[in-house]
């Protein structure tokens, strides 16, 4: 994440500037609402999607990098002299209002699901309102910046249903399902477009994971979640440090990899199909068989090419051969002292096949770990889900409007109307968005009330009034599971 400039007008400098973290249009909007507005109101949602569910997460840290710290007379002549040049109006007096007024804290409100929560698409997950007539117009301007939410929300959202596939072969054919959270492997971060991609996904992903190797992932979890670490690995060979022996060298490639890290208990993997994957797998069960037993660690082997499906089971009866296996107490078979991880081509589809390749062959979900890199990371976008952002109720002079958009080209873009709240029904779990003010019967503390407000106020005016850490957004992510 981007904390500090890198000089004078640098891109980094633009970056931290939050009047410039914006749609170039919105700096003409404060000269388009009716001019009784005195505040607005808007929400966010997933409009449905690829999942029917989402697990929400990163908000908190959007909120801490963008929004606890305060606009600057130097930030707002830098972004004048910038919409000036770039043919926008600029609103000097607002921004110069919150400045004198607030510190340069944004005078906004925030309001928002508790991270973790796994809530139905076609509810309000956030809303931000702003009741300064002076600057109302901030709950619409910061939708850039705060709508980009969707892609923590889509990785986390992913992850987790990934994580309920991985949890029902395990549940199956398994007798260890401690093993879980190490089962996706975050293999994302040379596939990204940023730093900062691989950051805000990766910690997305860790949220039903404790396994990565996108190291800016892991440390923006640390760091805006509160963890002492939140991921591990383990060593691993790549094709550079296997080729680099040469083809004739191959096997003393593999003969270091188990020296160097095959210690008892320790897990070392190691990428064989640099040449010929089934000539390196005989040599693994041969010449190098007693080298691994005798070190007392666990081996994995990794296949980087050729159908997923049809290569892992072909590896691992190869394993098999040469290593043994035992049968569990649910009748499947446990590789003794080898494991598969499986990182190319890894995506829900192909993730879910291998798996029920392997059960149908009798191997257990114990034998394999997944790694996923593009499709973990990447290949989403903002309707993956269908985002969106809108403005739902502004005030004209002190009465409260509903907005909404209805449009008849496509019903799906409709969108909700008044200031919203989301509610939780105390008894079964079930979402559904409301309208403020609230029934008497939905008031959280009402006696005996079915439905509750699920949502608190996370922020308001610059300050982070909720610091939840990943240890809790983990424990509310998976509460539900046996």
């Amino acid at each position: 994440m981007i904390n500090e400039s890198s000089g004078p007008g640098g891109v980094r400098a633009f970056l931290a500037n939050p009047i410039l973290n914006t749609d170039s249009y919105k700096a003409s909007h404060y000269l388009q609402y009716p001019p009784e507005a005195s505040a607005m109101f808007s929400y966010i949602e997933s409009r449905g999607g690829r999942y029917d569910r989402t697990l929400f997460f990163g908000l908190q840290m959007l909120i801490k990098e963008y929004l606890c710290r305060p606009i600057t007379a130097s930030m707002i002549d830098e972004a004048k002299a910038f919409f000036i040049a770039h043919g926008e109006p600029f609103n000097e007096a607002g921004w110069r209002h919150i400045v004198e007024h607030y510190g340069g804290y944004l005078p906004v409100r925030i309001r928002a699901v508790p991270e973790g929560s796994v809530v139905p698409t076609h509810n309000a997950l956030v809303t931000v309102e702003c009741d300064d007539p002076q600057v109302f117009w901030l709950a619409s301007y910061l939708e850039t910046m705060l709508l980009r939410v969707w892609y923590p929300v889509t990785v986390a959202t992913q992850s987790w249903h990934l994580r309920q596939t991985i949890r029902a072969y395990l549940h199956k054919t398994s007798d260890d399902l401690t093993q879980l959270p190490f089962k996706l492997h975050d293999f994302g971060a040379r596939g990204v477009s940023s730093a900062e991609s691989a950051a805000i996904g990766g910690a997305a992903h860790l949220v039903s994971f404790m396994g990565s190797d996108t190291v800016l992932g892991v440390v923006a979890a640390n760091h805006y979640y509160n963890e002492s670490m939140a991921a591990f690995s383990v060593p691993a060979a790549e094709h550079s440090t296997i080729t680099s022996w040469g083809r004739e060298r191959e096997t003393d490639a593999y003969r270091n990899m188990i020296a160097k890290f095959a210690k008892p208990g320790a897990i070392v993997s190691v990428v064989s199909d640099s040449y010929d994957l089934f000539a390196a797998l005989k040599v693994w069960g041969t010449e190098l068989r007693q080298a691994v037993l005798d070190s007392g660690g666990m081996l994995v082997i990794r296949p980087d090419s050729g159908d997923p499906r049809s290569i892992v089971l072909q590896t691992l009866h190869a394993l098999e051969a040469s290593f043994g296996s035992s049968v569990n107490s649910k009748g499947w078979r446990v590789l003794r002292n080898v494991r598969v991880i499986q990182g190319d081509g890894v995506n829900a589809d192909s993730l879910e096949a291998i798996l029920a390749a392997m059960e149908h062959a009798g191997f257990a979900a114990d034998n394999i770990v997944f790694g996923m890199g593009g499709a973990l990371l990447q290949q989403i976008n903002r309707d993956t889900q269908r985002f969106a952002m809108k403005c739902s109720a502004i005030r004209l002079g002190d009465q409260w409007h509903d907005v909404s958009k209805d449009p008849v080209t496509d019903a799906s873009k409709r969108s909700m109307k008044g200031r919203l709240t989301l509610l939780v029904n105390r008894r079964t779990g079930e979402y559904r968005t409301a309208t403020l003010p609230l029934a008497p019967h939905e008031h959280t503390g009402a006696a005996n009330a079915e439905w509750q407000d699920a949502m608190a106020t996370v922020f308001d005016s610059g300050k982070l009034l909720v610091d939840v850490s990943l240890a809790e957004i983990r424990d509310r992510a998976h509460a539900h599971e046996g």
